[in-house]
């Protein structure tokens, strides 16, 4: 008598799954047999598929350099998935992830970006053609910039994006790029240089490179720079936990890093909504936007944490700062205490708040147009729009940043 898992195996090679080694698979009873296409996709020895929100769409290949685990993804048509364990992310037309990958939750990989091996990503999203090396570690950050796939924002091998502190908070999101400026697929590249490092919560301009061994502690809003970073001055020094020295770019860093998280979820609900098709259909569009609502929920959680240790932190500060700013900053820490609920409650009302309504309607009216004239491909439609139209567009969303942000700074006046 047949095991129930290899029924449930069964009925994938009797939609046409390539299963070469049925025996090795291993199915969880809850997967939806129907949310996983027959069309083209491959699943190779050792795999294992657990998840009822689990979705598998055409030509998409699974496991052919090491075994994979998937756990809750929703995996667009043509994807490849080499190797590694996969929860709680989306991963769009031909984005691609080589063998050793860690991919966790509220990660999303647009079209055609692509991961080499032995990455870990959580919280990250990577906007089309994005490009990361191998043995990486690029948690809690945006990416955008580049054109196409010989044109692309890229993270060289052996590189981290350090996202947890001393004083154990990781309020430290790096916003690579923007997302007004970089969903419309016509900005510079960015190149992070490998064996390098980047610590949070940074602001990189589009066209930005770091040089290869640089780690890099500010932001850079200037377009167009090589940045060389030194390593700290070597010695001994006296270390007081919980004091947070500069908790004004920290804070500044993390609000402009929600709101343009947030306008991605107005570009996600009023544009990629439009493209709904065969290969990008409503199961996996709502896996999208599930998983940027993680990725807004997690920087709101985080925010939350550090301001609970703020009270401490002013305390720490007067012990041991040692400048004429302490009584200023010492205001700038009670302040984020006493008022992070009014914080959080403003965050989480901004979500559906609309701005700059007549660049919206012209934007959108351009992309009816659009996709009218060469259908429901992504990637060719955003591409095929005018430098006009485009900023149309950009003056949208950046007019959700722009007002979030100056929401955010008047709740905390010491911030700005």
């Amino acid at each position: 008598m047949k095991d129930r898992n290899f029924l449930r195996i069964e009925k994938l090679l009797q939609k046409g799954v390539k299963i070469p080694n049925p025996q090795s698979i291993e199915i969880g009873p809850e997967v939806d047999r129907d949310r996983i296409s027959g069309d083209g996709v491959v699943i190779h020895a050792g795999c294992k598929l657990y998840g009822s929100s689990t979705l598998i769409l055409r030509g998409t290949k699974i496991g052919y350099e090491s075994p994979v685990t998937i756990e809750n993804c929703q995996v667009g048509p043509q994807v490849e998935l080499k190797g590694g364990f996969f929860k709680d992310a989306v991963f769009l037309k031909k984005a691609s992830m080589g063998s050793g990958s860690n991919i966790r939750e509220g990660t999303i990989l647009e079209e055609e970006s692509k991961v080499a091996h032995t990455v870990g990503l959580k919280q990250t999203i990577l906007f089309p053609f994005v490009t990361l090396g191998s043995i990486i570690n690029f948690c809690d950050c945006l990416m955008s910039g580049g054109t196409n796939r010989k044109n692309h924002s890229e993270v060289g091998s052996s590189y981290i994006h350090f996202n947890y502190t001393p004083n154990q908070d990781k309020a430290t999101p790096s916003l690579i790029g923007d997302v007004p400026r970089g969903v419309m697929l016509n900005q510079r590249p960015i190149f992070l240089g490998g064996q390098g490092g980047l610590v949070g919560p940074c602001r990189l301009e589009f066209g930005t490179v770091i040089a290869a061994g640089s780690i890099f502690r500010k932001d850079e809003l200037r377009p167009e720079r090589l940045l060389i970073g030194n390593m700290a001055k070597g010695g001994s020094m006296p270390f007081a936990p919980g004091v947070y020295y500069n908790i004004k770019r920290l804070m500044v860093n993390n609000i402009i890093y929600i709101a343009n998280l947030i306008a991605l979820d107005h570009w996600y609900t009023n544009v990629r909504s439009q493209f709904i098709s065969d290969d990008f259909p409503k199961p996996l569009f709502d896996g999208l936007k599930e998983k940027l609502e993680m990725a807004i929920d997690e920087r709101i959680y985080r925010l939350n944490g550090l301001s609970r240790k703020m009270s401490d932190s002013a305390t720490a500060y007067q012990l041991h700062a040692k400048d004429n700013k302490s009584h200023f900053v010492v205001q700038q820490k009670i302040e984020l205490y006493k008022r992070w609920t009014e914080l959080e409650e403003y965050f989480k009302s901004q979500r559906y708040g609309e701005e700059n309504m007549e660049s919206k309607d012209i934007f959108l009216g351009k992309l009816d147009l659009g996709i009218k004239t060469s259908g429901k491909d992504y990637i060719s439609v955003i591409k095929g729009l005018s430098i006009k139209d485009t900023k149309a567009g950009t003056a949208w969303l950046q007019g959700i940043v722009d007002h979030i942000t100056a929401g955010a700074l008047k709740i905390m006046p010491s911030f700005v």
